[in-house]
């Protein structure tokens, strides 16, 4: 490989392409391998694996208010001129928020709906429906449902989250190691020390917070005098034991700048010097299987190229992307000058004069380390231009928590549990990309994705005219839109039922006997437009359905409600029965599509999308939750 050498002024992008490049030939590992860790212990840490709930929340069907569990059917015609009294202990029960409903009761009265009028008689005056102010099980978790994405960074919420789900440790990936090595011979580490010959070495400092505030784990080495074999002698020892190493200082052309020449005796030096200002004298090499960065010495040229080379790798270790700025339109208050060939970063102050975003630049200077803490943002200023007129509007980027809007991707549509396990391969194949799943139904999601609420819709409806899948829907609620559909999967609905089938559900006509309880999906979905064309079919009056006012939104909640003995079938998808350990009673055969807009369509993230989809890993994943045919993903099925 050709060496970039000091004097070329590598642009900014091309030099950290060359250089992870050459990071990958080397064999460095993007991500890092996993461990464990107890999910008490877990935050901030990036999840190794896509992770699924053990066990649902609640786990039991509970109460949501305090009041008295009742039968539902013995409050009916309850009013003010009608009040029902019910004996405690035979017709009621008192129970608190979040106490089990006792068997034989299926809703709750709130206390204030009721009074004592003898010792254990109550009183109401309104009815209440079957299994109203009760919660079911798996309200907020589902057992066996995503709870957390893989490479997903821990927050406060997702540790709750992981405890409720059933886990007391987690799967995490290591954290990378950072050696950082300070040299300088005018440099010192006490502030009690300095004076008019030396100075406070605080760049080394900063490193090791910044590394540990994205997810690294730091090791600072003593301070190390301008001597070479000094600073050899650490460098080779950090190599031994870092995932990646950083001397600061040394990096120019000074007859005490060693940096460069002892990376290239233990590795290649892929990069020295960048066209970027402040950070102009960096040093980018590889050693083994070590990445190995050599940043300039004065504080904020330290600092920006850090965060332009050095946050990104660790990043990569983690399996994460790199971050991106907010970003905000705003008006400068003076006149910015640049040098042709570099990249200029300018800090900013920014602040709403009128109607109008002002940007005020500040101090400048590679070793003007205040001007980063009394910034709010910073101003790129292109390396091909020569600076911004006085009230020119340009782009200032934000300091704020990493996000990046382009790389979200909102799925929206039906549930699946495949869509979750297709984010996870995603996210693998490219850390920038994620895949938000909004369950609403199929028919919303094709409402989303017409007014552009949404990129890619999830549907499976079945036409009741012609039996079959999603395109009459598609060119209904998209009239007028470009749009493009693609299989996703086949997969097999039927009857779930709790395990051993004790009722002996053989088909749809038995849910209208008088000993069956159901659970139905919620209007507008798949699964609920089917299920009404089934009984439909038969001639069969929804009211004969106990159960059928019952609504829950995924199909891993219909197989949680049989599991626990809430319902007694409802109808889903073999994949959701297997994983709550339900029994299986099959029905149809359907067509799950991904519906989205043309040019969305011919984009870089639907095309990684598709290659996620015909990739045989992916494929197996699915089909082996049982009852998914994938053979057909990823082909175009119609396109307007």
């Amino acid at each position: 490989m050709e060496r970039d050498v000091y004097l070329r002024n590598v642009e900014l992008n091309k030099a950290f392409s060359l250089w992870i490049d050459a990071c990958i030939q080397a064999g460095v590992s993007f991500p890092l391998e996993s461990e464990e860790v107890k999910v008490s212990d877990s935050l901030s840490r990036v999840t190794a694996d896509e992770i699924f709930a053990k066990m649902s929340s609640p786990p039991f069907v509970s109460s949501a208010m305090d009041g008295i569990a009742v039968k539902s059917d013995m409050t009916k015609g309850a009013s003010e001129s009608n009040p029902i009294r019910l004996k405690v202990g035979r017709d009621a029960v008192f129970v608190d928020t979040g106490d089990p409903i006792p068997a034989g009761f299926d809703a709750v009265v709130m206390i204030e709906d009721l009074s004592r009028v003898g010792e254990d008689i109550l009183e109401i005056i309104k009815p209440v429906y079957p299994w109203e102010n009760i919660r079911p099980v798996g309200e907020d978790i589902v057992q066996t449902e995503l709870v957390l994405p893989a490479f997903h960074v821990i927050r406060p919420p997702d540790i709750g989250a992981l405890l409720n789900a059933g886990y007391a440790t987690v799967r995490v990936v290591r954290k990378p190691v950072v050696s950082i090595i300070p040299t300088g011979t005018e440099l010192v580490d006490d502030p009690a020390d300095a004076d008019d010959e030396k100075v406070v070495e605080s760049n080394s400092r900063v490193l090791s917070s910044m590394v540990s505030s994205w997810g690294g784990s730091p090791i600072r080495f003593d301070l190390i005098p301008d001597d070479e074999r000094v600073i050899e002698s650490s460098f080779i020892k950090a190599l031994e034991n870092s995932d990646m190493v950083i001397i600061n200082g040394g990096t120019s052309a000074g007859s005490e700048d060693f940096t460069a020449e002892i990376i290239s005796r233990y590795g290649s030096i892929i990069v020295h010097g960048v066209g970027m200002r402040p950070g102009k004298p960096v040093v980018l090499g590889v050693c083994g299987r070590v990445p190995v960065v050599g940043l300039p010495g004065f504080p904020l040229a330290n600092f920006r190229a850090a965060e332009q080379f050095v946050i990104p790798v660790v990043r990569n270790f983690l399996g994460l992307g790199s971050p991106s700025a907010r970003k905000v339109e705003a008006f400068l208050a003076r006149k910015v000058f640049s040098s042709i060939g570099f990249e200029e970063f300018v800090q900013v102050k920014i602040g709403k004069v009128g109607q109008r975003i002002i940007a005020l630049p500040l101090k400048r200077g590679s070793g003007v380390l205040m001007s980063l803490v009394r910034s709010d943002g910073v101003l790129r200023i292109p390396a091909g231009i020569e600076g911004y007129e006085k009230g020119r509007k340009v782009t200032v980027d934000i300091y704020e928590p990493d996000f990046d809007i382009d790389g979200n991707i909102l799925t929206v549509g039906s549930h699946d549990v495949s869509i979750d396990i297709l984010a996870s391969f995603l996210s693998r194949k490219n850390p920038r990309l994620r895949l938000a799943s909004v369950n609403v139904g199929s028919i919303a999601g094709l409402l989303a994705v017409k007014n552009r609420e949404g990129h890619i819709a999830g549907v499976h409806l079945i036409d009741p005219e012609t039996g079959k899948y999603n395109l009459s829907y598609v060119r209904r609620y998209l009239h007028g839109e470009k749009y493009a559909v693609f299989r996703f999967a086949s997969r097999t609905q039927g009857l779930i039922v709790k395990k051993g089938n004790p009722k002996n559900i053989k088909s749809i006509e038995d849910l209208t006997r008088s000993d069956l309880l159901f659970v139905n999906r919620q209007k507008g979905s798949g699964t609920r437009i089917l299920f009404d064309l089934l009984i439909g079919s038969r001639g069969i009056d929804p009211s004969l359905v106990s159960g059928y006012e019952s609504e829950v939104p995924t199909h891993t909640m219909v197989a949680a409600a049989v599991a626990r003995g809430s319902a007694d079938a409802g109808l889903g998808i073999l994949a959701a029965a297997r994983s709550l350990g339900c029994d299986f009673v099959p029905i149809s055969e359907e067509k799950f599509d991904l519906v989205t807009l043309k040019d969305f369509a011919e984009g870089e993230s639907f095309s990684a999308i598709i290659e996620v989809l015909k990739d045989p890993e992916f494929r197996k994943r699915v089909e082996s939750l049982g009852g998914y045919d994938l053979s057909e993903a990823g082909e175009l099925v119609l396109t307007e």
